[in-house]
Protein backbone atom coordinates (compact mmCIF):
# COMPACT_ATOMS: atom_id res chain seq x y z
CA UNK A 1 0.00 0.00 0.00
CA UNK A 2 2.89 2.70 0.77
CA UNK A 3 4.27 2.13 -2.79
CA UNK A 4 0.69 2.46 -4.51
CA UNK A 5 0.96 5.63 -2.31
CA UNK A 6 4.27 6.72 -3.23
CA UNK A 7 4.19 6.32 -6.82
CA UNK A 8 0.97 8.05 -6.91
CA UNK A 9 2.44 11.13 -5.88
CA UNK A 10 5.14 11.04 -8.15
CA UNK A 11 5.28 13.55 -11.38
CA UNK A 12 4.64 10.72 -14.34
CA UNK A 13 2.81 7.50 -14.90
CA UNK A 14 6.06 5.74 -15.80
CA UNK A 15 7.69 6.97 -12.48
CA UNK A 16 3.83 5.41 -10.72
CA UNK A 17 4.02 2.29 -12.80
CA UNK A 18 8.02 1.43 -11.06
CA UNK A 19 5.72 1.97 -7.97
CA UNK A 20 3.10 -0.12 -8.46
CA UNK A 21 5.68 -3.40 -10.03
CA UNK A 22 7.47 -2.56 -6.54
CA UNK A 23 4.07 -2.93 -4.84
CA UNK A 24 3.34 -6.37 -6.57
CA UNK A 25 6.52 -7.69 -5.78
CA UNK A 26 5.42 -7.21 -2.51
CA UNK A 27 2.37 -9.14 -2.73
CA UNK A 28 4.63 -11.78 -4.53
CA UNK A 29 6.51 -11.42 -0.95
CA UNK A 30 3.23 -11.95 1.47
CA UNK A 31 2.28 -14.97 -0.31
CA UNK A 32 5.97 -16.18 -0.19
CA UNK A 33 5.87 -15.36 3.59
CA UNK A 34 2.80 -17.37 3.73
CA UNK A 35 3.99 -20.43 2.61
CA UNK A 36 6.30 -20.32 5.98
CA UNK A 37 3.98 -19.34 8.11
CA UNK A 38 1.75 -22.09 7.31
CA UNK A 39 4.60 -24.73 7.51
CA UNK A 40 5.57 -23.50 10.80
CA UNK A 41 2.15 -23.96 12.30
CA UNK A 42 1.39 -19.98 12.59
CA UNK A 43 -1.79 -20.45 10.03
CA UNK A 44 -3.92 -22.69 9.63
CA UNK A 45 -4.43 -23.91 5.63
CA UNK A 46 -7.68 -22.36 5.50
CA UNK A 47 -6.55 -18.75 6.97
CA UNK A 48 -3.47 -19.70 4.21
CA UNK A 49 -5.96 -20.25 1.23
CA UNK A 50 -7.65 -17.02 2.27
CA UNK A 51 -5.00 -14.34 2.70
CA UNK A 52 -3.05 -16.17 -0.46
CA UNK A 53 -5.79 -15.45 -2.73
CA UNK A 54 -6.29 -11.58 -1.21
CA UNK A 55 -2.87 -11.24 -2.41
CA UNK A 56 -2.82 -12.89 -5.59
CA UNK A 57 -6.48 -10.55 -6.63
CA UNK A 58 -4.48 -7.78 -5.16
CA UNK A 59 -1.72 -8.50 -7.15
CA UNK A 60 -4.37 -8.78 -10.49
CA UNK A 61 -6.27 -5.57 -9.66
CA UNK A 62 -2.37 -3.76 -9.13
CA UNK A 63 -1.35 -5.48 -13.14
CA UNK A 64 -4.53 -3.97 -14.19
CA UNK A 65 -3.99 -0.55 -12.85
CA UNK A 66 -0.40 -1.01 -14.87
CA UNK A 67 -1.56 -2.02 -18.09
CA UNK A 68 -4.05 0.77 -17.74
CA UNK A 69 -1.61 3.74 -17.27
CA UNK A 70 0.67 1.98 -20.00
CA UNK A 71 -1.24 1.87 -22.72
CA UNK A 72 -2.44 5.88 -21.22
CA UNK A 73 1.29 7.03 -21.68
CA UNK A 74 1.41 5.14 -25.21
CA UNK A 75 -1.77 7.21 -26.58
CA UNK A 76 -0.46 10.27 -25.07
CA UNK A 77 2.86 10.07 -27.36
Amino acid sequence: MANIAEGFVRHSDKEFVQFLFVAMASAAEVQSHLYVAVDQGYLSQETFDSIYAQAGKTSKIISGLIKYLTRKTRQTK
